[in-house]
């Protein structure tokens, strides 16, 4: 009897188990990860910032490692948009995303295009072509948060 009572809670347990899993994350875990995500990509944009800003002396090899590094992180996060995932931290997302999200998917391909011009000219060493392509990142950056971040902290 007590065996079968233990195996009972074994199979509970178990199960238990496997519908969490199913479920997929948590929103929390959900947001934070997204949060993590663009944490690193502005840290990877800030010392490109300053060498096109000309506040820090041009390095190819550091804009090519930035260029990389932004580039396989630009996928990562936008999947973490899910439903759901609008609320249960505190966020700067804004409730658009997730009535408009064609343009957001849209906003979210330029993006990722103009990364994809970045780590292109990042490989030929050039100033100037850095520059460009940085530019157009900053561009496609700047709009979509313009258009799907809110100033402040929401839950």
């Amino acid at each position: 009897m007590k065996r079968t009572v233990i195996a009972a809670a074994v199979i509970a347990a178990a199960t238990a188990g496997i519908a969490t899993a199913q479920q997929g994350p948590k929103p929390e875990d959900e947001i934070r990860y997204r949060q993590s995500v663009m944490n690193v990509v502005g840290r990877a944009m800030g010392p490109m910032g300053a060498m096109a800003q000309g506040k820090a002396p041009f390095n190819a090899a550091v804009v090519q490692k930035n260029a990389a590094l932004i580039d396989s992180l630009m996928g990562l996060h936008w999947n973490s948009f899910g439903p759901g995932t609008d609320k249960g931290a505190p966020t700067k997302a804004d409730p658009k995303i997730w009535k408009e999200t064609a343009k957001f998917k849209q906003a979210a391909e330029a993006g990722q295009k103009a990364v994809a011009s970045l780590v292109a000219a990042s490989k030929g060493g050039e100033e100037a072509a850095f520059k460009a392509a940085f530019g157009e990142v900053g561009k496609a950056c700047k709009s979509c948060h313009d258009d799907f971040r809110t100033k402040e902290f929401h839950n």
